[in-house]
C-alpha cells in the first residue's frame, strides 16, 4: 500500500497507551507515517522510539502529580465519573483544536473511548475515523453482561437474560447523558448536526471499523456488538527506556523459585495504600518469595522487607511475568493481557472502571482468583495464593489460555484493519 499519514489519538495510563504505541510501531514497519497524539507528558517516550508526536491537550502530568485526585480517579464507584466530568470533557474544545491540527492531511484517524473528538474531527473535515475500545466492558453488551463497579448487582442478575441487562442500559444511558453535554455543544459551535447518540454509549463506535484491541480469550464477539468490529488480539507493548530485566531483579530470580509477582499498573499504583506491605506479608505467611513493582513513589516501598521478597521501580512485563509462580494484579487490560500471555494464574485485587469486569472474566476463565480492594489482606491474600498455587487446574488453564494469546497478533491484526478502511475509503 502506497505511504499514509495515519493519526492515533488515546488518553490515558500506559494500558491505553501502550496499544497504540505497538499499532504505530507496526504502521511505521509497513512504511506508513503514524502520528500518535496524546497527552504531553508522554512526548520523551514516544519519540524515543522515532514515532512522529503531537501533544493533545489536556495534559495529564498535573492530574499524576496530585495524590488526591488519583484517589478519586480510582475510586470504585465514581472514578469513571470522574474522568470523563472532571479530567475530559470539561477540555473537549482545546482536545478538538489540537487533534484538528495534526489531522490535517491525514488519511486516516484512530480514536480511543476517551478520545471525543475523533469523531467530531472526522465529521467536520471528512477523514475517515477509526474507533476503538481498550476491554469488553466498553460495549455495554446485553448478551455478555459485564461486571460495573457502580452495579454489582447486575452480575447475579445475568439469569434474567438480555431483555433486563438492555432495560438497564437504556436507564444508565440516560443518567450519563448530561456527562456530555460539552461535547454536544462543541457539535453546535462546529456547525454539526444534533445527535441523540451518547458519546459513552453507542456513540463511541465509528460506522467503519471498530477495533476491540484484546483478545478473544477475554472477550468474543457478541450478537450486540457492532457488526464492523474486529477483535484484533492484544497490542502488546512494554518498554520503558531499557526493555531488559534490572541487573538485581535477574540476579534475584535466579537465586530461587519463581516468585509470585505484585504490580499495581501504571494508575493505582498512584494510590496503592497498604498493597505492597500486605502483599509482602502474604508471601511470607505463604512461604513464597515475590517481587514487588512498587512505581516511582518511595512510599510504596515497604520499609522492611521478609526474607526472599523484593522490591524494584519497574520491570517490563514481557520479561518478568513468565518467570514468575502467579501475578496478583489491579486487573487493567494491559495488566491482564500481559499476565495472560505469561501462561500463569493470577490474584486481581480491581479497582475501578473496566478492572472489575476483566477481574470477572479471567477469574471464570479458571485462570484467576479474585479479592476485593477492601479485603485485601496479607492473611487473605496469603490463602488465596495458596488456592491457586496448590490447585494444579489454575496453572494448566492459564497454559492454555497463554498459548492462545500468544498466538495472537493484535498490532498487526489492527493494523491490516487500518489499511483496509484507508483503501475502502479512497
Amino acid at each position: 500500500m502506497t505511504p499514509r499519514r495515519i493519526v492515533l489519538t488515546t488518553f490515558g495510563s500506559f494500558g491505553d497507551l501502550h496499544p497504540y504505541v505497538a499499532i504505530a510501531l507496526e504502521l511505521k514497519s509497513r512504511s506508513h507515517a503514524p502520528v500518535l497524539a496524546t497527552t504531553a507528558n508522554y512526548r520523551e517516550k514516544i519519540e524515543a522510539l522515532g514515532v512522529a508526536f503531537h501533544a493533545i491537550r489536556p495534559d495529564l502530568a498535573d492530574v499524576i502529580a496530585r495524590p488526591e485526585t488519583m484517589r478519586r480517579v480510582m475510586d470504585l464507584k465514581k472514578g469513571s465519573e470522574v474522568v470523563v466530568r472532571e479530567l475530559t470533557m470539561p477540555h473537549v474544545r482545546e482536545t478538538y483544536d489540537d487533534l484538528a491540527v495534526v489531522c490535517d492531511g491525514a488519511d486516516v484517524v484512530v480514536g480511543h473511548p476517551l478520545t471525543f473528538t475523533a469523531r467530531l474531527v472526522s465529521e467536520k473535515t471528512g477523514i475517515p475515523w477509526v474507533s476503538a475500545v481498550m476491554a469488553p466492558l466498553s460495549f455495554f453488551s446485553a448478551t455478555d453482561p459485564p461486571a460495573i463497579p457502580a452495579a454489582e448487582f447486575l452480575q447475579k442478575a445475568k439469569v434474567l437474560g438480555p431483555w433486563f441487562h438492555r432495560a438497564v442500559f437504556r436507564l444508565a444511558r440516560i443518567n450519563v447523558g448530561r456527562w456530555c453535554a460539552p461535547w454536544h455543544r462543541l457539535r453546535a459551535d462546529l456547525g454539526l448536526p444534533p445527535t441523540r447518540d451518547n458519546a459513552l454509549f453507542e456513540g463511541q463506535h465509528s460506522p467503519r471499523l471498530v477495533l476491540a484491541l484484546f483478545s478473544g480469550q477475554l472477550g468474543r464477539m457478541q450478537p450486540d456488538w457492532p457488526p464492523q468490529t474486529v477483535v484484533t488480539g492484544f497490542p502488546f507493548f512494554d518498554a520503558d527506556g531499557d526493555d531488559d530485566l534490572d541487573p538485581a531483579l535477574a540476579r534475584f530470580l535466579g537465586e530461587g523459585t519463581p516468585p509470585v509477582v505484585f504490580t499495581l499498573g501504571s494508575s493505582a499504583v498512584k494510590d496503592a495504600g497498604r498493597f505492597y506491605e500486605e502483599g509482602a506479608a502474604a508471601a511470607a505467611r505463604a512461604g513464597r518469595r515475590a517481587v514487588l513493582l512498587v512505581g516511582k513513589d518511595t512510599d510504596n516501598r515497604p520499609r522492611t522487607l521478609p526474607p526472599g521478597v523484593a522490591a524494584f521501580d519497574y520491570a517490563p512485563y514481557s520479561k518478568l511475568f513468565p518467570r514468575a509462580a502467579a501475578i496478583v494484579h489491579q486487573g487493567g487490560v494491559g495488566t491482564t493481557g500481559q499476565a495472560m500471555r505469561s501462561g500463569r494464574p493470577m490474584i486481581v485485587m480491581p479497582y475501578a472502571h473496566d478492572q472489575p469486569d476483566n477481574a470477572a472474566r479471567v477469574t471464570r476463565l479458571g485462570i484467576a482468583r479474585t479479592i476485593p480492594r477492601a479485603r485485601f489482606t496479607a492473611e487473605r491474600a496469603a490463602r488465596e495464593i495458596d488456592i491457586l498455587l496448590g490447585d494444579p487446574t489454575y496453572a494448566a488453564r492459564a497454559v492454555d489460555v497463554g498459548i492462545a494469546v500468544s498466538f495472537e497478533n493484535g498490532a498487526r491484526a489492527a493494523a491490516d484493519a487500518i489499511e483496509r478502511v484507508i483503501s475502502s475509503a479512497r
